[in-house]
């Protein structure tokens, strides 16, 4: 007996130093040595699905039978899908640059509205013939409305899902060279609460400026480059004193502000400044130094760029992953125009655009949900 305790007892010591073997003894009293692949199922699958996605792949080339559970428990997050706005009629279609498959969906509802924003598979649109706007969500058919407004030239984006009581609409409109004029709102509102800020001269406010809620704050991108940035809560307004972006040669050539996008990611805001037969140019915002730095990678992010509003996505399909995908078919609509920073090239291969010769309201990135092919 004095003997069997020793061997076990050096068997723990042998793993506890990172032998990686457990000992286990069978019926007949003798012990076997057991590696990490020949832990039972419900443990790996318990281990692997709580692991990163990242950490996850890696877990998976350990041997077949961990390649096997890592897969059956991998979560990978759905791509956004290209909305197309037609110019007349109602039905719209949903590109899905993952599957590359086109699906249609009659949206009467939204005849004669303009899209003006969308996030977290929610449109905000505003209908000219009465100034309503309102929130839609086109896999669910629910609409939300909000007081009427006159919208001409200005931006809008909003906070999150107009069903949470934390949603914020904002807007804002340049009404002189001091000075632009902010609009706010929420589902619930009888109406929109509208001040004038003085504003820095660098800063000039348009219809092509990208809004970006981020932080709890509403970030605005100015056709030059500076960043003004909006506190809800506060209701203050200031423009940040921090450096455009460095700009590829040749943007301000023809129409530059066309190729321009910014979103955010895990709290990060991300600029894209693109130019002809140029490769993309990706820039992060460091808030505690005040500088855009450039990134040579995106850390497996994907970035979704429309003029409206733009999207970023983490845990997509490899393929996907840290790359740009613009607004934009090739290929008799059969396939996205993308950049990949891990191979330094558009696909399909020189397929550079000029994105001062695409209309700049024909499309937009929305959210579907997981299961947004049982509503269409």
């Amino acid at each position: 007996m004095a003997a069997t305790k020793k061997r076990k007892l050096k068997l723990l010591a042998e793993m506890v130093n990172g032998d990686e073997r457990t000992a286990s003894e069978d019926g007949k009293g003798r012990l076997e040595l057991q590696t990490w692949s020949d832990l039972p199922l419900e443990l790996l699958e318990l281990i692997l699905s709580n692991l990163t996605f990242e950490d996850n792949v890696r877990a998976s080339v350990v041997c077949k039978r961990w390649h096997k559970v890592a897969i059956s428990v991998r979560v990978m997050n759905q791509s956004p899908w290209l909305m197309y706005i037609p110019k007349s009629g109602c039905l719209y279609e949903f590109y899905d640059p993952s599957e590359r498959k086109i699906h249609s969906l009659e949206l009467p509802e939204l005849r004669g509205c303009r899209v003006c924003y969308t996030k977290q598979g929610w449109l905000l649109l505003y209908r000219r013939r009465n100034h309503l706007v309102f929130f839609f969500n086109p896999f669910t058919r629910e609409t939300i409305n909000l007081p009427s407004y006159e919208l001409a030239y200005e931006i809008m984006a909003f906070s999150c899902t107009p069903t949470s009581t934390n949603c914020v609409v904002f807007s804002i409109k340049h009404v002189h060279p001091t000075v632009v004029a902010i609009s706010t709102c929420h589902p619930g509102a009888s109406e929109w609460t509208i001040v004038n800020h003085r504003n820095r001269l660098p800063f000039v406010s348009s219809i092509w400026d990208k809004p970006v809620f981020c932080s709890g704050l509403f970030y605005c991108l100015s056709l030059t480059g500076w960043l003004g940035v909006y506190d809800p809560g506060r209701r203050y307004w200031k423009v940040l004193a921090v450096p455009p972006p460095r700009c590829p040669e040749n943007f301000f050539v023809k129409n530059w502000w066309k190729g321009k996008f910014m979103t955010e990611h895990n709290g990060d805001l991300l600029v894209v400044y693109t130019s002809q037969n140029k490769n993309p140019m990706i820039y992060k915002l460091y808030r505690s130094e005040l500088a855009w730095k450039e990134m040579e990678s995106l850390r497996g992010v994907t970035i979704f760029a429309s003029f409206l509003s733009s999207l970023s996505g983490a845990n997509l399909p490899g393929i996907m992953r840290n790359s740009v995908y613009f607004s934009k078919f090739r290929f008799f609509g059969k396939r996205c125009i993308s950049y990949s920073f891990d191979d330094c090239r558009y696909y399909p291969r020189k397929q550079q655009y000029d994105w001062g010769e695409q209309p700049p309201f024909e499309n937009i990135w929305i959210e579907p949900p997981r299961h947004a092919l049982s509503s269409i």
